[in-house]
């Protein structure tokens, strides 16, 4: 291990006296010392003054993740172990019922732990590591996780669309996994749902639409519902217990429209369901083609937007499946819509809402606002931990 420091820029240390943890190339003026991927760094404003220490991957474009601005804090196990506490002991006061044993315990930057996510399903842990210089301290991580949480399985993977995921030794992850190969079985309010951890999308549910899935299933009842990107049929579980009509759900995948059949037998639905494979917006130009309609429309997508690049071709996404979707509605139907992509705001997702109504010819009213559940918190200074938006609208 190296000793090494670094002198920011000026005016470079704003964000990170906001409580941002990122530290990108160019807001360095000076390195001293040659740290590896992991070792701790020192970091100082331009004038001197000490502000934080992080941790080094030094090949890439964000070499730094601060940890601690606390200059008596050693970035070692028991930094690790008291981050990881705190963590967790908020997931307890907000999950004390057993009729819901899954959840995010840790969430990355917005539990101080930057690159790090951990997902609660029963019994085992889902762990998945986004930052190259969290590796070498993964042992004491995990081994913290399974006493603090009692887990007899743990299985580590890689963020998806994380630009260090191939400085990650696969191998090494395997080393410090326990066998996944089998599903878990989870409860969420009282429903039970089977899990893949190790080769579901996410880290095997997606976890963040818990509590807006209550809310959709609210305007439901009597209502003959459409919900698009449905995956697993998690929400279609909530839709019947609402008392839908009827329901079509559909998704891309064959595999995940199994496992919705399967969650469908295992909650013993009432509600008819047709599960559709097919690609969503040919599926919505095919529905309008045929002149069918609904009541309730969800729209769930993945992220439409990557990168800032993106964002213009990703809106235009965004506005051409509501626009769809709007036409496909009766006069006063509800349209439920969503956005993930962290570089969609609220505000992009209402200008698209916008785009859409006077395009479709419609009068659209928003009853309620969604964004992700207390298990996901945000935290002020890094807008990179809200990423989950949508609204609930009424279509005339």
């Amino acid at each position: 291990m190296n000793d090494a420091t670094i002198q920011l820029r000026a005016g470079r240390e704003k964000p990170l006296l906001h409580g941002h943890p990122w530290i990108f190339s160019g807001a360095i003026a000076e390195w001293h010392g040659r740290p590896e991927i992991g070792d701790p760094v020192e970091i100082f404003s331009s004038d001197g003054t000490w502000l934080a220490r992080g941790l080094a991957n030094p090949s890439i474009g964000l070499p730094i993740r601060a940890y601690t601005r606390n200059r008596d804090e050693k970035i070692d196990d028991a930094f690790f172990a008291s981050r990881l506490d705190r963590a967790i002991a908020l997931r307890r006061e907000l999950f004390r019922s057993p009729e819901t044993d899954a959840y995010r315990l840790v969430f990355s930057e917005a539990d101080g732990l930057s690159g790090l996510i951990v997902d609660r399903y029963a019994g085992a842990l889902a762990v998945r590591i986004s930052a190259a210089a969290l590796v070498p301290h993964l042992p004491g991580i995990i081994r913290h996780l399974a006493a603090a949480c009692g887990s007899n399985m743990i299985h580590i993977g890689t963020g998806s669309d994380d630009a260090e995921r191939e400085q990650i030794n696969s191998s090494e992850l395997a080393r410090l996994s326990g066998d996944a190969s089998a599903p878990v079985m989870i409860h969420q309010d009282g429903f039970s749902f089977e899990v893949d951890i190790a080769g579901g999308q996410k880290t095997g549910f997606y976890l963040d639409q818990r509590t807006n899935r209550s809310r959709i299933a609210s305007y439901a009842r009597d209502r003959r519902v459409l919900s698009c990107h449905c995956y697993t049929g998690a929400l279609e579980i909530y839709l019947d217990r609402a008392g839908a009509k009827e329901i079509t759900a559909i998704d891309s995948s064959g595999p995940a429209l199994a496992q919705a059949r399967r969650h469908s037998e295992m909650n013993a639905l009432k509600t008819p369901v047709e599960w559709l494979e097919a690609d969503v917006p040919l599926a919505l130009r095919k529905f309008r083609d045929q002149a069918r309609n609904f009541d309730l429309i969800v729209l769930d997508p993945p992220k439409f937007v990557l990168t800032a690049a993106q964002k213009e071709k990703g809106l235009r996404a965004y506005k051409d499946i509501n626009l769809l979707a709007m036409k496909l509605l009766v006069p006063g139907g509800f349209l439920a819509t969503f956005s993930c992509s962290g570089l969609v705001t609220r505000e992009d997702l209402k200008l698209v809402l916008g785009w859409a109504a006077k395009d479709a010819n419609r009068s659209v009213q928003i009853l309620e606002h969604f964004s992700q559940p207390p298990d996901h918190p945000i935290l002020i200074g890094v807008p990179e931990t809200e990423y989950l938006c949508g609204f609930i609208c009424r279509v005339c």
